[in-house]
């Protein structure tokens, strides 16, 4: 009897302390700035949070739209940016850039959030690092800044004093800074001073906002009109000069001089680097036209992605620079391993024969033979065994739930909420991942 009740009196505590919590997670409002892009990790993020018990206002534009948006009390959806169509005319790209600030500064004004979150600036970075920030701070507001790129002007090959400059700023006026990796929060500290206790390191959630229907690999090779006996490359993704998908393109050749049953699909939009993009054309012209590689330069819908990660044997990332990459954990969440170069946090991300390869960068040479040792490996014989192992070790590496959790965290300490650890939990399973 008496085990009885200390149980009962222990479950009592449990529930006034989970009480105590979500009363507390309940106390936290904040708002999302989103910069209109990024549909995978706006969606992500914010369903995190809400889950999380969170209150919500989204700063979004129609790119970043879902249905789920609009059917939780928690979240309040403001389609502030609209259109992005990057077909629009001049006048028509500067009419709307300029009514989605007067709407944003508006929006600010008045918001209800103590918290400010950006996870992405506007098109015009000088002015959201400098003016924009400044305003926000005038407006008393705690601001908290993701950083999915120290700094990409570096990356882009385009840095300068004003680049580095108008970080500084941004850096120095933010509360608190996410990075995904600890490389990343060692830059923002050695090269600009921004103190370790303002820096909080958390994965880069898994891609949870594309369809995985019951679409067989396959099915998806039918569709594309690929050969049973082809071995399917897949390079996806905005096109980009750090993207380094020359070097796929000369890896490739060399593959296709030893042996005839290589397939290559190159699946992105080219991101304003129309130069760049013709130098790839003529360098794959003759592959193309030989069928060996099959190009779609546009954007691709969410609901066709799958379409591409089922069908291929192998995605790669033959990135010149890059602090981390979407598309690897988009690759993963469908089970396809990664042939990745060694630069920024890749390689800590994959584990060799297990979930992929690693080849030096800007090599084609290295990347030809590792897409080699790929295909006479037992990764790719047992593929479609090893598929959903390579997920689970993404899910537990890269969890929204744990994601929420240290977000959470730190906005209550902003907040002085003290909220305790015990977020509420979604369950998600341990899994082993590369046996």
């Amino acid at each position: 009897m008496k085990q009885a009740l200390q149980i009962r009196a222990d479950d009592v505590k449990r529930g006034l302390s989970n009480s105590r919590v979500l009363q507390k997670a309940c106390q936290i409002s904040v708002t999302l700035l989103t910069g209109g892009g990024d549909r995978p990790y706006v969606y992500g993020f914010a369903t995190e949070l809400v889950s999380k018990h969170a209150l919500v206002d989204l700063i979004g534009s129609d790119h970043v739209d879902y249905p789920e948006f609009h059917a939780n009390s928690r979240m309040n959806f403001l389609n502030l940016r609209g259109d992005q169509s990057p077909n629009a005319s001049l006048l028509s790209k500067v009419t709307r850039v300029v009514k989605y600030y007067a709407r944003l500064i508006r929006y600010a004004v008045t918001a209800k959030p103590k918290i400010f979150h950006i996870l992405w600036n506007n098109k015009f970075e000088l002015f959201d690092r400098t003016l924009l920030m400044i305003f926000y701070k005038v407006l008393g507001k705690i601001i908290v800044l993701t950083v999915h790129n120290v700094n990409a002007g570096r990356r882009d090959s385009k840095d300068s004093f004003a680049n580095r400059l108008s970080l500084r700023v941004q850096y120095r006026l933010a509360d608190h800074i996410f990075v995904h990796t600890k490389r990343m929060k060692s830059e923002l500290m050695e090269e600009f001073n921004v103190s370790q206790t303002r820096v909080t390191v958390i994965p880069f959630g898994i891609n949870n906002s594309v369809p995985n229907t019951s679409l067989t690999s396959s099915e998806a090779r039918q569709k594309l009109g690929i050969r049973p006996d082809e071995k399917t490359i897949l390079f996806f993704g905005n096109i980009n000069p750090y993207k380094g998908l020359e070097y796929i393109v000369a890896a490739f050749q060399q593959l296709v001089s030893r042996h005839a049953d290589y397939r290559l699909f190159i699946v992105g939009r080219p991101n304003n680097c129309e130069s760049y993009w013709a130098s790839v054309q003529e360098a794959s012209r003759v592959e193309v036209e030989k069928g060996r590689v099959t190009v779609r330069a546009d954007y691709v819908p969410d609901e066709e992605t799958e379409l591409y990660f089922k069908a291929a044997d192998v995605f790669v990332l033959p990135y010149r620079h890059i602090y981390q990459s979407g598309v690897l954990f988009l690759g993963y969440s469908f089970g396809l391993p990664v042939i990745a170069a060694d630069v920024g946090a890749l390689k800590d991300e994959v584990v060799e024969g297990k979930t992929g390869f690693v080849f030096k960068p800007e090599d084609p040479v290295d990347l030809a033979a590792a897409i080699e040792r790929y295909f006479s490996s037992d990764l790719f014989a047992n593929l479609s065994g090893r598929r959903q192992g390579i997920r689970g070790f993404a899910l537990e590496r890269h969890s929204w739930d744990e994601v929420g959790r240290l977000t959470m965290s730190v906005y209550s300490n902003l907040l002085r909420l003290s909220v305790p650890a015990e977020l509420p939990n979604r369950g998600a399973a341990k899994t082993s991942p590369v046996d």
